[in-house]
This record gives C-alpha cells, sequence and structure tokens, in this order.
C-alpha cells in the first residue's frame, strides 16, 4: 500500500516587509493550527515513514509539528518551495517509502490535490489530503494510478 498526506503550510505572518517571503514565519493561527492537524491525522490511523518539506519558514514550522507528532525528522527540500504540482507529487516518490507526508505551499498543492482526488478545489492553509493506492506498493506505478481513496481535513 502507498500512503500520500499533502499538507499545505500553515498561515503564516504577513505584517514585516523586513522578511522575504521565504522567510515568513507561522503566525498565532498557524502555531496552533499545526499541531492540531497534525494530531487529527494522526486519529485518523494515518502513519508516515517520511515527511518532507518545502525549505520555506512556514513549511519548516509546519513540518516540524508533524514531525515531533509521529517521531520523525522532515527532509527539507528547497525545490519545494513554489514547486509546481509535479514536482510535489516526485518529492513523495524520491522518498521510497511506503507513506510520505508532503509539506508545501500553493498554488502546487491545490493543482495535485484536485488532480488525485478530482475534487479537492483549493488547500487552504494547513489543510491536509490524504491519497491511498491498497494494492500497490511501488510509488512509480501508484504515481501515475488514480487513488483508491482520498480524505481532506482543514483546521476548524
Amino acid at each position: 500500500m502507498i500512503r500520500l498526506a499533502l499538507v499545505r503550510h500553515a498561515k503564516s505572518e504577513w505584517g514585516s516587509a523586513a522578511l522575504s517571503d521565504h522567510d515568513r514565519p507561522l503566525d498565532a493561527q498557524g502555531l496552533r493550527d499545526a499541531p492540531l492537524m497534525a494530531a487529527r491525522l494522526a486519529d485518523t490511523g494515518f502513519v508516515p515513514d517520511a515527511i518532507v518539506s518545502s525549505t520555506a519558514r512556514r513549511a519548516r514550522t509546519t513540518a516540524a509539528a508533524f514531525g515531533e507528532r509521529f517521531g520523525l525528522e522532515p527532509v527539507l527540500r528547497p525545490g519545494l518551495y513554489g514547486a509546481p504540482a509535479e514536482e510535489l507529487l516526485e518529492a513523495a516518490v524520491h522518498q521510497r517509502a511506503p507513506s510520505v507526508i508532503v509539506v508545501a505551499h500553493d498554488p502546487g498543492m491545490s493543482v495535485l490535490a484536485e488532480r488525485l482526488s478530482g475534487e479537492i478545489a483549493h488547500m487552504p492553509t494547513c489543510a491536509v489530503a490524504t491519497f491511498t493506492w491498497r494494492d500497490e506498493d511501488d510509488w512509480d506505478v501508484a504515481s501515475a494510478l488514480d487513488p483508491d481513496e482520498w480524505t481532506f481535513d482543514s483546521p476548524p
């Protein structure tokens, strides 16, 4: 079985012109939502083998909350900052782990979620979409097929 969780980074601050987009931190809501959504994902029985994240501060911090919940150190990939859907999926494939969380940004996250689900039109901040290929154990095969099932959850 192959499982993928797409996690859009939690809500970030916009206030400081002194910070680059890459360096924006999570705001109070984002700091609350990231561990909450990690716990909600854990409650579904999803157990990741790897977490891969954009290097942007808001994504790293979100990934760290998921990593803390699941006892994993996120792998940081600079290419995920602003990556299109194809690169986000390739980041999961590259991990070669049966169950992967990818933490990154829009619009790539929403495009990939829509492509895999056929229904998810938008991934709000800290939304989690999971995809399962029950009869596959090879990412190369799974990534070329529609998943057998998917879920979507977002912060209250």
